[in-house]
């Protein structure tokens, strides 16, 4: 499986960045980075005629070439091209038809050969490709595929075929913001499309959370769906993430929830569970980055601005026969503060308090131990933070103990 997306870049205060790149995985869950695929700036710039972030794009595979589709802040739309899905993507050269009209594209390749194409913003665009890839058909032209006032469209359209029919997915935002993926249907590539469902929802996994890009693909026979959460207390902080969905007998989906635990089975609750891997927050607390130094020679995370009535959620965590203990990485400029363990909500069954000391600084971190009692088989774990007014402590990584 390749991943193409637009690269955010972490504590940027704007949407994707100048940069692409490519990861892959045979498993879904140990990816590889391949690196810089394609640029639109600077000496290795890809791109002549602009510089201007990369947005959203999407790739093919037609007669032993992959094809990267791409857009720039600037509404720009191109196409470049590769031996290698990882790129690097060279000759880009604009889509004449869609360049200078609106952002993210999609492609799709159909069983005859013909290439499909979508973009836009609020309303969805869609023609076929002429065969050099580089210009739509004349009179292939659909400009109302999708519109936000019909469907809820607002961007970030993705396009795959399964069963016959011919499955849209896009950012909508008819709960209010544009934190759903939606999926609409149709029996013909050029529509109309029906609107069916929303696919996953990303409300809650970040207090400043706003837009959610996302598409859908197979994989050793099950299908996923492929979304992005933000993080860091930003919109512009944004990370992938991969659920398992289902197609009923009539062709609908049904809505997946936002887990910790993705693709794989759930976490096991005595191993190292890294705080910033919740799936909700609900309150301040939000995730931040730690800066490397001596005593974090990597990238990693954890959750701060931890205030009393805060939680965080993990789903799921697997008890199993029972646990005695819990264990958490914790550090506090001021007072510290305390955790309460709760199972399958925050106002769910208390099975523990753990007492967070103050360490002296809010990188200067402490383990602290807590007795458990009653979290036995698969639960959705609950952190809520309890204190005085104020800033609490940050929260690094905790595990239980076993009996």
């Amino acid at each position: 499986m390749y991943l193409y997306g637009s690269y955010d870049l972490s504590g940027g205060t704007t949407y994707c960045s100048y940069e692409y790149h490519v990861f892959s995985s045979a498993d879904l869950l140990h990816w590889e980075h391949h690196g810089e695929s394609f640029r639109s700036t600077g000496p290795n710039s890809q791109v002549p005629w602009a510089e201007a972030p990369l947005y959203a794009p999407d790739c093919i595979y037609r007669d032993g070439r992959y094809y990267l589709f791409f857009c720039l802040a600037d509404n720009s739309e191109g196409v470049a091209e590769s031996l290698h899905p990882a790129g690097p993507f060279t000759h880009a050269a604009p889509v004449t038809g869609a360049h200078g009209d609106a952002i993210d594209p999609a492609a799709l390749v159909d069983e005859d050969g013909q290439v499909y194409y979508y973009w836009g913003q609020f309303h969805l665009r869609g023609a076929r490709l002429r065969p050099d890839l580089k210009s739509i058909k004349p009179g292939s032209l659909h400009s109302d595929l999708l519109t936000e006032a019909a469907h809820g469209f607002h961007e970030g359209a993705s396009i795959r075929k399964h069963g016959g029919r011919y499955y849209l997915v896009y950012t909508d935002i008819s709960r209010g913001r544009a934190t759903c993926l939606a999926y609409a249907t149709s029996p013909s590539a050029l529509g109309p499309f029906e609107k069916r469902g929303i696919l996953i929802d990303n409300t809650g996994c970040d207090p400043q959370t706003w837009n959610n890009h996302g598409s859908i693909a197979e994989f050793n026979g099950q299908w996923y769906v492929f979304y992005h959460r933000s993080s860091q207390g930003s919109q512009f902080n944004r990370r992938v993430c991969i659920e398992p969905i289902h197609f009923n007998p009539d062709g609908n989906i049904d809505e997946v929830e936002m887990t910790t635990q993705g693709v794989s089975g759930p976490l096991a609750a005595t191993h190292n569970i890294e705080a910033w891997r919740a799936c909700l927050l609900s309150g301040q607390v939000h995730t931040e980055a730690m800066q490397p130094g001596l005593t974090c020679p990597g990238y990693s995370e954890h959750l701060t601005m931890i205030h009393d009535g805060d939680w965080a959620a993990y789903k799921y965590v697997d008890f199993g026969p029972g646990v005695a203990g819990f264990q958490a990485h914790a550090a506090s400029l001021t007072y510290g503060g305390a955790i309460e363990l709760r199972l399958d909500g925050p106002d769910g069954l208390l099975v523990g308090t753990c007492q967070v000391i103050r360490t002296g600084g809010w990188q200067k971190w402490e383990t602290v131990v807590c007795h458990v009692q009653g979290a036995a088989g698969r639960h959705a774990l609950y952190l809520v933070f309890r204190g005085r007014p104020g800033r609490l402590f940050n929260l690094e990584a905790f595990s239980f103990l076993g009996i």
